[in-house]
């Protein structure tokens, strides 16, 4: 029988200059296993440390700053050939001074899509660097009825405007008959307009199968997810996310290979009025769970962005308060 890997907890650093969008990477000194390969900064959690006490000392020793603004982001499991590495990533906003290499490690900052051209990335730094790529506002629609349509593409358009560059179509309760061909026109006319903008469309399980091939994803309802045996059309750029309620849900996405986690409802909302709330504890606790990034849905709005991300979200997810 092979003896069994080390298991090490690290803490990692993904620090972002929000005015770029670069995030800062280090190469692996010389001597050291995997050197030369670009990573994210970070090391191990000491007994009795806290992740973020960790990572306050891990970037203050490696890079010589000190940090005093950071949220927990996404905690995941990667199994080396000779170990395996449990990372608590945490996104880094806010530092006082300059990243020095400490370490004798070269320094680069890049944008996540364009960080291969550094060199060979440490294979655990693929997930995080493709999921900065993912925006922290998440637009649902919420049409109702062909009688909206203008009002809603109206919309639509400000809230490109204002920067929003990843849009859920889910019409559940859209009428049946003649009308049905009415959402699959403003369907397309919603890819266009965001295309034109730069952001991406997912379409919800709710509608045909026939549709998701033309979005730029699918967000999958927590039933239809756990019904999937395979991860829907994996293609390259295709986005896929499960709609998820608890840590059961959150744990399937994993399995199915996912791209992020929408979970709520996180606070009271009109489209929820007799279901009980999750409450941002229990948030906290699933989406520590998941393995991916997780947007908070259920009363949110840009106003609670922050709050979100304090426990754990990546971004948020709203139906009206994106407008």
């Amino acid at each position: 029988m092979s003896e069994a890997k080390p298991y090490i907890k690290v803490v990692v650093g993904a620090i972002l200059n929000q005015q770029t969008g670069e995030v800062l990477l280090g190469q692996r000194p010389k001597g050291k296993p995997w050197e030369d390969w670009w990573e994210f900064p970070g090391g191990k959690i000491e007994s009795g440390e806290t992740e973020k006490q960790a990572l306050v000392r891990e970037l203050k020793e490696e890079l010589g700053i000190d940090v005093h603004t950071c949220t927990p982001w996404v905690t995941f499991t990667y199994e080396y050939p000779k170990t395996v590495v449990n990372l608590a990533f945490w996104r880094v906003t806010g530092w006082t001074g300059t990243p020095t290499s400490l370490e004798e490690q070269r320094l680069a900052w890049t944008t996540p899509a364009g960080a291969a051209e550094l060199g060979e990335l440490l294979p655990a730094s693929l997930p995080p660097l493709r999921w900065l790529t993912l925006p922290e506002h998440y637009a649902l629609s919420a049409i109702g009825s062909p009688e909206n349509i203008e009002s809603w593409l109206a919309t639509l358009q400000q809230q490109l405007d204002n920067g929003i560059r990843l849009v859920q179509l889910r019409e559940p309760a859209w009428p049946d008959g003649t009308a049905a061909a009415s959402l699959k026109a403003v369907f397309g006319q919603a890819i266009e307009i965001c295309h034109a903008a730069g952001a991406r469309v997912l379409i919800n399980s709710v509608h045909p199968k026939a549709w998701w091939k033309q979005a730029d994803g699918v967000q999958l309802r927590a039933q239809d997810a756990l019904l999937a045996e395979a991860r829907p059309l994996p293609q390259d750029n295709y986005l896929v996310a499960v709609s998820a309620h608890n840590t059961a849900d959150v744990l399937y996405a994993q399995v199915l290979g996912a791209d992020f986690v929408v979970l709520g409802h996180v606070l009271d909302t009109p489209s929820h009025p007799d279901q009980a709330a999750l409450g941002w504890e229990a948030f906290a606790a699933i989406a520590h769970e998941a393995g991916l990034p997780v947007y908070a849905i259920g009363g949110q709005s840009a106003a609670t962005l922050a709050t979100a991300q304090e426990h754990g979200a990546h971004g948020i997810a709203a139906i009206r308060g994106l407008a």
